[in-house]
């Protein structure tokens, strides 16, 4: 069972799944299972015998979408990994992989981050609420392994970014937001575009058909306790990502940096390297190669809306 197997990176999951010649794929959709809801998500799991769950159903969005919605954010991600989690246990499920995510990390993690360093402080406030809901997931898979032996893993990757991700300015990522925008100053001839914050913070991206295969690596191949980094294993700033998005959507005005509008984390790096000792994962997609088929992705899809 893949919880949000139809979303960005559930149906490269889903892909992945089907390669490596798995049984059956079950795939809940919202619009038939509300998984904050026990008796809904009870119902999933009498109507089959399911031997692995990938819970990557979550509520996401960014700095705005987190700030506009800390109290939804907070509560859908809890009540889905709990209850899930739960049921899935009760039903005598072998494996339950939770995805969990980069914004559980202190705010002042030192760069690069590692897993130890995951309790030595509070999240970046604007994204807490989601970040300490995802972070329950690891609480409740270790206790769950120390009382029922219940197999639970715990993935952490960074921020996303790719093909079918989500452009819709009022909850999309910054990769997204930014290859929208400077496609369409492009296209209206405009003089600027305006981006968020200082332009000094710093993340760390990861390319979605990668982060599936690490994904589907861990579910075969990790059973273990402690939490593990999915990342590329670089750093970039956001002044450097927008310069580099607009040369390669071929923008060529100025970028205007709005400093009243928060940056978020100041900074943000994974050590990528307990996932490739625990179950032999590294990113292959270089950066800008995955950015310029995020942006054929998206110039294609947006064609064909407007056509």
């Amino acid at each position: 069972m893949v919880t949000g197997g139809s979303g960005f990176l559930g149906s490269f999951v889903v892909e992945r799944l089907h390669a490596a010649h798995c049984g059956a794929v079950i795939v809940p959709r919202s619009r038939e299972v509300d998984l904050r809801r026990q008796a809904d998500v009870a119902r999933l799991f009498d109507a089959a015998t399911v031997d692995i769950v990938i819970h990557l159903a979550a509520v996401v969005g960014g700095i705005g979408a987190n700030r506009e919605n800390p109290g939804r954010f907070l509560y859908d991600n809890l009540m889905m990994g709990v209850i899930l989690m739960e049921q899935a246990r009760l039903a005598g499920v072998r494996k339950f992989v939770s995805v969990g995510t980069i914004c559980s990390y202190p705010k002042f993690t030192p760069v690069p981050f590692r897993e130890e360093a995951l309790w030595d402080g509070y999240p970046e406030e604007t994204n807490a609420p989601y970040g300490l809901a995802k972070k329950m997931l690891l609480v409740q898979g270790q206790a769950y392994r120390q009382q029922y032996g219940f197999n639970a893993i715990h993935l952490l990757p960074v921020n996303l970014y790719g093909p079918r991700d989500n452009f819709n300015p009022s909850s999309s990522h910054v990769i997204p937001a930014l290859i929208k925008k400077c496609l369409e100053a492009r296209d209206a001839g405009a003089s600027s575009v305006e981006v968020w914050g200082s332009g000094k913070a710093t993340r760390e991206f990861l390319y979605v058909e990668d982060a599936a295969d690490g994904i589907v690596a861990a579910a075969e191949k990790y059973d273990g306790d402690e939490p593990v980094n999915l990342g590329a294993g670089f750093e970039i700033s956001i002044k450097d990502l927008a310069e580099q998005i607009a040369r390669l959507t071929g923008f060529t005005g100025a970028i205007a940096w709005n400093a009243s509008k928060p940056d978020g984390q100041p900074r943000r790096s994974l050590d990528t390297a307990r996932a490739e000792r625990y179950f032999g994962f590294k990113a292959k997609t270089s950066f800008e190669q995955g950015l310029k088929r995020t942006i054929e992705w998206y110039e294609t899809t947006r064609t064909g809306e407007n056509s």
